[in-house]
């Protein structure tokens, strides 16, 4: 079989023996080379070209992305708010590799082996022990570790997930961690402290420490927990109001997270509708304790930059983020970050729709076929103007018992109409390439 070898202009390439491989792993790769580096590919390698041609794109950093207005907002909002001796108290990493360890993504933030966000349906491995990370927080442990007590980490995430005008399989978040010890926490309270006193991390017969009780964790006094909360809900409703408006409404929702207890999530009510802005809580002690002295407290939070970028600014479609079209990007060249802007279509394409239904082979059934890896064929397939794809159909044939699926694939492109002819086209492609590597027949 001829070798392939797909390059971008960021240094990225993957030399492909075969383009899919199964149902479970879309490709077989011997090597993928990220920035130089050359990682083995193994049964769990399920990064697309597709996926890899969108790394170094930056958009957080590119002038003139709405991306990159709401950071500077978050960061200056840090910046201004949260000095010490005239000089920022948090420090923003925004350019950290992607490529992280199973570790780092999970096995640091306390994350379950069984954790649903650790399956192949939800990430993109590179190897069995290495991914493209799925959220920032993969490097909070060694940003902790190198001494770091406050510090934002902006950057662009890979999740494998449905696909429509809300949905990218890349997006952008900012995470963030407040550290405290005892005599920055109560500097004008010395008697409080900041763990409960039968709790001793030097002692290994000490008790442990838990989260059963739904108000704090068993090894943190509960003075040193309400602090903190009440510094962290203080800090981002404050960012929210920087964001929104002083007027804003939100409320707070109670939620969880392997990494944090307790955990909220912050909502605004916007545009007649209450929005899921970010989620936060005080870091899991276990977390700190294994990074180094066990002597302090910390705050954590989450937030997707395109989830407050297309409510601030209008913006309708996901993949527009995405778009090098003048007519999109000249509407945020601006000189003041602050500044109102509403997005204003510069012309709005038709869209055409196409289904695809096909019988499974006995090895699959309606409930075993994977969802995202049938997306992200598609999406290699047919790329940026694949708008949504959507499961229209399982059916089960009374007599034979075989299994068939139907899918709709709505295309449309961001800066021209798309012919039915082009569409057709692209459809076939997507037809033969379920075909040749699921072994399906198309109904």
């Amino acid at each position: 079989m001829t070798k392939l070898l797909f390059r971008t202009n960021r240094a990225i390439a993957i030399q492909v023996l075969s383009r899919y491989k199964s149902n479970a792993a879309p490709l077989t790769l011997t090597t993928v080379r990220i920035r130089d580096k050359d990682h083995i590919t193994d049964e769990y390698t399920n990064v697309t070209p597709k996926i890899l041609s969108y790394l170094g794109r930056n958009l957080h950093l590119q002038k003139g992305n709405p991306l990159s207005i709401v950071r500077q907002r978050i960061v200056e909002y840090f910046y201004r708010r949260f000095t010490h001796r005239g000089k920022p108290t948090f420090s923003v990493y925004d350019n950290l590799l992607p490529v992280v360890s199973t570790k780092q993504n999970f096995d640091d933030l306390l994350i379950p082996n069984d954790h649903p966000s650790r399956l192949k349906s939800d990430c993109y491995y590179i190897n069995r022990d290495t991914l493209l990370r799925a959220h920032m927080t993969a490097h909070q442990t060694e940003l902790l570790r190198s001494g770091l007590d406050n510090f934002l980490m902006i950057g662009d995430v890979y999740r494998r997930d449905e696909i429509d005008s809300t949905h990218f399989p890349i997006f952008h978040q900012v995470d963030a961690v407040r550290s405290q010890r005892k005599e920055e926490l109560f500097c004008d309270k010395p008697d409080l402290e900041i763990f409960e006193p039968e709790f001793d991390s030097s002692n290994p017969n000490a008790l442990k420490n838990s989260i059963m009780d739904p108000m704090k964790q068993s090894c943190h006094t509960l003075e040193a927990t309400k602090l903190m909360e009440s510094q962290l809900k203080n800090h981002l409703i404050g960012l929210c109001k920087a964001l929104f408006g002083e007027n804003i409404k939100h409320r707070w929702v109670e939620a969880y997270f392997p990494f944090t207890h307790p955990s909220w999530e912050l909502e605004i009510y916007y545009e007649n509708k209450w929005l899921e802005v970010l989620g936060c809580g005080i870091v899991r002690n276990e977390i700190l304790a294994n990074i180094g002295p066990n002597n302090s407290i910390a705050y954590a939070f989450g937030l997707g930059l395109e989830r407050l970028a297309m409510a601030m600014y209008k913006i309708p479609d996901i993949r527009l983020m995405w778009s090098t079209d003048s007519g999109f990007l000249n509407q945020f060249q601006i000189e003041n970050i602050n500044a109102n802007i509403t997005y204003k279509p510069v012309s709005v394409y038709p869209q055409c729709t196409n289904d695809i239904s096909f019988w499974l082979p006995e090895t699959l059934t309606v409930d075993t076929f994977t969802n995202n890896d049938f997306y992200d064929l598609v999406r290699d397939v047919g790329g940026d103007i694949i708008e949504q794809v959507k499961l229209k159909d399982k059916f089960i044939h009374p007599k034979t018992k075989k299994h068939s699926l139907c899918y709709s694939i709505v295309y449309r492109h961001l800066e021209r109409t798309l012919t039915q002819a082009e569409v057709n086209k692209i459809h076939k492609q997507i037809e033969n390439a379920v075909v040749k590597n699921y072994n399906v027949v198309i109904r």
